[in-house]
């Protein structure tokens, strides 16, 4: 793993409309094939990327591990560019994080948090096979 830090943090403003915040890019982490870097929040809540030698693993399993973690994922739409997002959410900030995507006109397109909501969505979008069990080859 390789960290580069930004001192001083680079600072850019985000946000639509009257309602702009500051943000602050720290720095860059380059992980080798098969590193995993955690991320933490004060209250314990926790989100793994692990690098793989064809891309990343971009969360914990969605249904599994990552809601163990405090966090549940949702797909969200903006609403004003068209563009798609996978926020997380901490269990239990609900209401902050729909405050968000009502000042950021964002709409939550499924939650990505449990496996009935994901079997919907995967026969919604046809992938039938996906639901399927591997077969023993045993």
């Amino acid at each position: 793993m390789h960290i580069k830090e930004n001192s001083p943090p680079r600072r850019f403003t985000v946000g639509t409309g009257d309602l702009k915040f500051q943000m602050s890019d720290c720095g860059a982490i380059r992980l080798d094939a098969d590193e995993q870097v955690t991320f933490v929040t004060d209250d314990g809540a926790e989100y793994d990327v692990a690098r793989k030698d064809w891309g990343f693993y971009a969360t914990p399993s969605l249904n599994g591990r990552l809601s163990g973690f405090g966090l549940r994922g949702a797909l969200i739409r903006n609403r004003k560019t068209g563009r798609y997002f996978v926020l997380l959410v901490r269990t239990g900030h609900e209401q902050e994080f729909e405050q968000y995507c009502a000042q950021e006109t964002l709409a939550v397109v499924s939650w990505l948090d449990s496996t009935e909501a994901l079997d919907r969505l995967t026969t919604a979008l046809g992938a039938a096979e996906a639901l399927s069990p591997v077969p023993n080859t045993n």
